[in-house]
């Protein structure tokens, strides 16, 4: 029989699968390699759920530069009262933006003056171009562009208390999405003495121009900074020795009772509806409610940081 070795003159011919063989279950450098274990769907090249894995991933991705293309952008706030007093309040601005041939009042008259006054530069635009601009709001023939916020580092809140030579006093928020409420607050923390307002890293308002312009100016005395983890930033803070105190009107404590108004301290306000969450209601050494007539509704965020902090303030002088 061909291929038998024990036929003189029998050859095996090339190609042949008698004996054993690569692929065959063969022994020795002839066996079989395993390829391990059969990797999941979406790590299978070619197989539908990894391109919608990929997919996903590029969405996401898309997304994340977007928002943070949105963070770092400039702001254009349109309209003449709101122009006006964003330029009165020395929001810091890189520009304004005037239509051409609109009737002007005495609003635009102030603000194209204090802007002249502040090195902020006015350009006159065809009315078409600056509806583009805005993105077709009402502006009434006048836009100021103002740059993104720059928010400061936790530590650099507790380095400016530090160097202050006073006990650090700190103003945290947890879930302010208003940004009328985060501009009062500023501006009540920088009249009652605090060092800087804490914001978490998401579900928060920011430091737009509408913010700026409720602060009165406040924003650019006091520093605002932001945590990628609040709960985290306020632990940090009480390992440095300061006492978190947060607002909380199912407390049986009175901010007329709070004896820690004059220990270096963090007041954390929570949102408008819900209160502090429950993480941060945790972290807190203590909470502290404010005394009100019954059958008054609570108070916005803003307004209840202004009287606890008055309080501290208040009790920080006399002692």
């Amino acid at each position: 029989m061909a291929g038998n070795d024990r036929r003189r003159g029998a050859v095996r011919k090339s190609g042949t699968k008698k004996g054993m063989v690569v692929g065959s279950g063969g022994q020795g450098r002839k066996a079989l390699q395993g390829k391990g274990p059969t990797p999941k769907a979406e790590n299978r090249v070619g197989h539908q759920a990894k391109r919608r894995a990929d997919a996903k991933a590029q969405a996401d991705k898309q997304r994340q530069k977007q928002r943070r293309s949105a963070e770092n952008a400039p702001e254009l706030v349109a309209g003449r009262n709101p122009v006006a007093e964003c330029v009165r309040a020395e929001v810091p601005a890189n520009g304004m933006y005037v239509a051409q041939g609109i009737d002007t009042d005495d609003r635009v008259t102030e603000a194209v003056r204090n802007a002249a006054d502040q090195g902020i530069s006015v350009v006159e635009v065809p009315r078409g171009e600056l509806d583009r601009m805005t993105g077709g709001a009402l502006h009434q023939g006048v836009a100021l562009q103002v740059p993104s916020y720059k928010y400061a580092e936790p530590e650099d809140l507790l380095t400016k208390a530090r160097n202050s030579g006073m006990p650090p006093l700190l103003v945290a928020l947890d879930g302010v999405t208003d940004p009328r409420n985060l501009g009062a607050v500023v501006r009540s923390a920088a009249a009652f003495g605090a060092h800087g307002v804490l914001l978490p890293q998401r579900r928060s308002a920011g430091m737009t121009a509408v913010a700026w312009r409720t602060s009165a100016g406040a924003a650019a005395r006091i520093p605002v900074a932001k945590a990628s983890n609040l709960t985290r930033s306020l632990r940090d803070f009480k390992s440095e020795g300061l006492m978190v105190v947060g607002l909380d009107a199912d407390s049986d404590v009175s901010s007329d009772e709070l004896e820690l108004a004059t220990d270096p301290l963090v007041v954390v306000v929570g949102s408008e509806g819900r209160g502090l969450s429950q993480l941060v209601r945790k972290t807190c050494d203590q909470a502290v409610s404010i005394p009100m007539q019954s059958g008054v509704e609570s108070l916005n965020a803003s307004v209840a940081a202004g009287v606890v902090l008055s309080e501290v303030a208040r009790r920080r002088r006399v002692r």
